[in-house]
């Protein structure tokens, strides 16, 4: 089984998006919520085409340009990282990891599922 987007549809209209792994976990959730179905696609579709970005690691003071995945450490100490596109924007976050390596095998993950990963649209009921 290969990873998917869902998209799901909140009771106030709004869109949002997580991309789950094979084994089900969300590797990405987004970073913001669409007024329309369309501009979710929109987001998944900048997901897929920087799926393979490059890692800045600002926990060594690393600098990438954009498109690029900002690793760093949150102020109770777990690692994440953020999906930026190449105008800069934010388009996905992570959930917090206790270790580095962890958050860099999601950003791996992304980069293995995202590219061909089929959108599901569910319902808030159906999660």
């Amino acid at each position: 089984m290969a990873g998917k987007f869902i998209i799901t549809t909140a009771k106030n209209g709004e869109f949002t998006f997580n991309l789950k792994a094979s084994n089900g976990e969300v590797i990405l959730t987004a970073s913001e919520t669409y007024t329309t179905q369309s501009a979710c696609e929109n987001g998944i579709a900048s997901v897929k085409k920087n799926a393979g970005a490059l890692i800045e690691d600002q926990t060594r003071d690393e600098k990438q340009a954009h498109p690029k995945f900002e690793l760093y450490k949150d102020k109770g100490g777990e690692f994440r990282f953020r999906m930026k596109a190449a105008n800069g924007q934010i388009i996905g976050k992570s959930e917090a990891y206790k270790a580095k390596a962890s958050a860099k095998k999601g950003i791996a993950s992304i980069a293995k599922n995202a590219p061909d990963a089929p959108i599901v649209v569910v319902d808030a009921g159906d999660k």
